[in-house]
């Protein structure tokens, strides 16, 4: 039986994820079509392209998409399509933060969990402009070089090459029923 004081570390360096964050925002995007619209017929969100910049201890999701409107004009007499292509910055800020990585090393991704979307399209009350509400949640990873401590055994892993691990009598059954798509929520 090994003591504490039998233990042995030793410290490695890693690439690891250092730094995460989400963040879930609404925006109101103005767009001003060419004929003042009677009525919205539709609005959609599409083309968004983006990239991640490290910003401190924050992630800047920097990007754009392309918002088209599709509206009657002329007392509902005829329609059209406006189009507009809007710029965002959106600031995530790293909730998990190690410390003790180097900065240095550090890289940053970003993945839209929810596509910017058109929740409401209204008409101002000027009635020359179109009033966009838009949804959209980013999740921001940064990997950088770490250390970690591991424990190491002193006559190597050949001792334990022919020994067979018990857990105790777990049903392998017993995790069946669990959904994986909840547990990856959770560790998140």
């Amino acid at each position: 039986m090994s003591l504490d004081k039998d233990l042995q570390c030793r410290e490695i360096y890693t690439k690891a994820v250092c730094g995460k964050g989400r963040k879930f925002s609404q925006v109101t995007n103005t767009v001003t079509p060419p004929h003042a619209p009677t009525s919205i017929l539709g609005a959609w969100i599409i083309n968004n392209q983006y990239d991640a910049v490290k910003s401190g201890e924050n992630v800047e999701v920097v990007g754009t998409y392309d918002i088209n409107i599709w509206y009657s004009y002329d007392r509902n007499t005829k329609t059209d399509v406006a189009k507009e292509t809007v710029s965002y910055v959106e600031v995530v800020p790293l909730h998990y933060l190690d410390k003790n990585h180097k900065p240095s090393t550090a890289e940053v991704a970003a993945v839209a969990t929810q596509e910017p979307n058109c929740v409401e399209a209204s008409i101002s009350s000027h009635g020359d402009n179109v009033m966009i509400r838009v949804e959209r949640e980013f999740k921001v990873e940064m990997f950088a070089e770490t250390k970690v401590c591991v424990v190491v055994c002193p006559n190597g892993c050949d001792e334990y090459d022919d020994k067979h691990v018990d857990f105790g009598g777990v049903d392998e059954g017993d995790f069946e029923d669990l959904d994986p798509d909840l547990l990856d929520e959770e560790l998140n």
